[in-house]
C-alpha cells in the first residue's frame, strides 16, 4: 500500500508566505509526475502545480510567479513553497503522485488534504 501525508497548511494574513510538503510512504518503486491540486468551496479541484521526474514544472496561470514546486525524490517528498498569498487562494490543497509500486502497478494516488487559509 501506499500512503500520501501532507502537512504545512494553516491561517496566513494575506502578503504571507506558507510551505506545505507531501510525503510517500509504503511499497513504492518510482514517482514519476508529482503534483498540488485545490478545491475552494463550491468549486471543482483544479491544478495549482506539477513536476516530473525530470524536474519540467506546470504552473496554474492563477499561481505563476507567487508558488513554486519542487521535489526530494530520496525522501519521496513533494513541497509548494506558497508566497504572497491571496485571500483566493483559501481552499483545501491535495497533494497527488503518479508511482510505481514495487508490485509493478502503475497508479495515482492522494493525500488526504491539508487546508490552507488567507485572511486578515
Amino acid at each position: 500500500q501506499v500512503q500520501l501525508v501532507e502537512s504545512g497548511g494553516g491561517l496566513v494574513q494575506p502578503g504571507g508566505s506558507l510551505r506545505l510538503s507531501c510525503t510517500a510512504s509504503g511499497s513504492i518503486f518510482s514517482i514519476n509526475a508529482m503534483g498540488w491540486y485545490r478545491q475552494a468551496p463550491g468549486k471543482e479541484r483544479e491544478l495549482v502545480a506539477g513536476i516530473t521526474s525530470s524536474r519540467s514544472r506546470d504552473y496554474a496561470d492563477s499561481v505563476t510567479g507567487r508558488f513554486t514546486i519542487s521535489r526530494d525524490n530520496g525522501k519521496n517528498t513533494v513541497y509548494l513553497q506558497m508566497n504572497s498569498l491571496k485571500p483566493e487562494d483559501t481552499a483545501v490543497y491535495y497533494c497527488n503522485m503518479r508511482l510505481r509500486s514495487t508490485y509493478g502497478r502503475d497508479g495515482s494516488y492522494w493525500g488526504q488534504g491539508t487546508q490552507v487559509t488567507v485572511s486578515s
